[in-house]
């Protein structure tokens, strides 16, 4: 296992990618996502920096649909980490069971439906492809 790097021990870039995490997200606590990956300064403040812009940042998407989404990639790519941190980050922006519930059956059915088209090989519509 990854040792985590706390807060306290923190120094240089790793303090800084921290303090800004605590000051986006109004809180004094780093998740251990942050504190495995920042064993790797760079890929701690390049990795911060794409998901504060992407969950975050601007764009038509609300948050909780942005959490939505991440769940349901979380869920079809097995990372029980990110089920958990962006189920919780969900709650808080208004997910319930029933919706949470509903997700999962979407997922679990986009996934097989996705396995039989790969697996049929079925050729797409010419009424779904994009005009050239």
């Amino acid at each position: 296992m990854t040792s985590l790097i706390e807060y306290e021990q923190s120094t240089g870039l790793v303090r800084e990618v921290y303090d800004d995490i605590r000051t986006t997200r109004q809180t004094d606590e780093i998740n251990n996502f942050w504190k495995a990956i920042a064993n790797h300064p760079p890929t701690l403040q390049r990795t911060w920096a794409m998901l504060k812009e992407v969950m975050g940042g601007p764009g038509e998407l609300d948050p909780l649909v942005r959490e939505l989404i991440y769940i349901a990639v979380s869920a079809t790519n097995g990372c029980d980490y990110c089920i958990a941190s962006h189920k919780a980050a969900a709650v808080k922006k208004g997910m319930t069971d029933t919706m949470f519930g509903e997700l999962m059956s979407i997922v679990g059915a986009a996934n097989m439906t996705n396995r039989l088209a790969n697996g049929f090989q079925v050729p797409v519509d010419e009424k779904f492809k994009r005009p050239v």
